[in-house]
């Protein structure tokens, strides 16, 4: 199978390319710098140099493509406006495409704490204010399935694993600015987790077995933001200290303070585990075993 993976230099994107690759899939990675093509063609992808801000020029390689897995990172509108080019050109041709969202959209901000609230893939919520206008590129991309596309969209929740974990990043950032590692209010709050390379298995599966208009969660863990900060600090050798919101924002940006560190969102892989027969490894559940990787600090 032709796989193109959109995003393919990037944190994620780069695990699933290796995976389809595994497969013995004929893979090709649209990326936007030289770095991160050469560390894809040493894999054995082959690469597409291009932006999505100039789509028109990328579409003959979508249209090639058997699998197209959306992996990259835009603003909402943007990206609403992105997957739509992208559907207009698939439309009818039955191949694949799968966008990548997160559980982000169904997050419930708690100031540090817990929610009592889980959801899994079908389940209603109350979209996030922040960031919850993903849903409509969701809901875009799942009725797609009724104009001739085979879509189906992967919402993980906190991706960790390979030292690449954003907010473990963002909890030894505010060591560096602080003194100390800094959680909001009592730090009960937390996304539930998943190693990326269990994130790359459950793309892999979707596209094998996956249900048109389906939406597939990826889940291994909850681990809540005070204990990561504990384990930051202890590998630092720092405090750990409580901060308001109003502090966050002065070393996060607002909207990582607001939309990472302030919020609940806990999640369950039900569709997953049911339909596509997708696992997390058992080597990889433990988002603490990631903390004291030496990209976090290098």
């Amino acid at each position: 199978m032709n796989v193109l993976v959109i995003g393919a230099g990037g944190y994620l994107g780069s695990s699933i390319v290796e995976r389809f690759l595994t497969g013995n899939h004929e893979v090709r990675g649209l990326v936007r710098n030289t770095a991160a093509a050469q560390h894809l063609q040493h894999l054995g992808a082959k690469t597409i140099s291009g932006d999505l801000n100039a789509l028109e020029s990328l579409l003959p390689e979508i249209l090639e493509a058997d699998a197209v897995i959306y992996a990259a990172q835009l603003m909402l509108e943007p990206e609403k406006d992105t997957v739509s080019a992208i559907l207009d050109t698939l439309e009818g041709t039955g191949k694949t495409f799968i966008f990548t969202s997160g559980t982000g959209v169904l997050s419930q901000r708690t100031d540090g704490e817990w929610s009592e609230d889980t959801f899994a893939e079908d389940d209603h919520f109350i979209p996030s204010k922040y960031i919850g206008a993903r849903r409509d590129t969701e809901d875009l991309v799942r009725l797609a399935a009724d104009r001739g596309i085979r879509t189906m969209v992967v919402r993980p929740s906190m991706i960790w694993g390979r030292g690449g974990c954003p907010m473990i990043a963002g909890l030894y950032q505010s060591a560096t600015a602080t003194g100390s590692v800094c959680y909001i209010g009592r730090g009960l709050n937390l996304y539930s987790n998943v190693h990326v390379d269990d994130v790359a298995e459950l793309f892999y599966l979707a596209v094998e077995k996956g249900i048109a208009g389906a939406l597939y969660h990826a889940v291994s863990g909850e681990t809540n933001f005070r204990t990561i900060a504990d384990a930051v600090a202890r590998a630092l050798g720092a405090p750990t200290r409580s901060i308001d919101l109003g502090e966050a924002i002065t070393f996060w940006d607002k909207f990582t303070a607001l939309v990472a560190f302030s919020v609940c969102s806990r999640s369950r892989a039900v569709r997953s585990r049911s339909e596509l027969g997708w696992h997390p490894h058992p080597d990889r559940v433990d988002i603490l075993d990631d903390v004291d990787h030496p990209n976090y600090v290098g």
